[in-house]
């Protein structure tokens, strides 16, 4: 599936990363805050595109605090789900790295400010979904955690 131009004019002209399964270990060992873009089919979720055209507001907002990558529409699903993606639009904040938080779905201008200011300044945490999970074993009486 090819970018919609509004996701590609991110990568022309305001330098996000195009970031494939290939490409995201080069990139989380990048340095500092780093915000990933899933923007969704913008057929099933157009705020995707919404999102795509005020992320570089923001970030001038913030003085280029942040750079950017977008997610290409070939690995959005296995990268979604190494972060606990489940809705579209999602902004991913990272900060070297590691996992910071989300902000999912399209917002008014006053909250994306409040909540992206919020962001870089959290610190970082695991990624919601990652981790082993549990299984319960029903075989027998001695089924019980340690």
């Amino acid at each position: 599936m090819k970018m919609h131009p509004l996701t590609e004019r991110l990568i022309a002209e305001h330098g996000a990363t195009p970031l494939t399964l290939a490409t995201l270990d080069a990139f989380l060992a990048r340095p500092g805050d780093q915000v990933m873009l899933f923007s969704g089919d913008p057929v099933r979720f157009p705020e995707g595109l919404d999102v795509a055209v005020v992320l570089p507001e923001l970030r001038a907002a913030f003085a280029g605090r942040f750079g950017l990558a977008v997610v290409t529409p070939e690995d959005e699903e296995a990268i979604a789900r190494r972060y606990g993606v489940q809705r579209w639009p999602t902004l991913v904040f990272l900060r070297d790295g590691q996992y910071v938080t989300a902000l999912s779905a399209m917002r008014d201008w006053d909250d994306y400010l409040r909540d992206v200011a919020q962001a870089l300044q959290s610190p970082v945490t695991r990624a919601p979904g990652i981790g082993i999970p549990l299984v319960s074993s029903s075989s027998g009486a001695d089924a019980h955690c340690h």
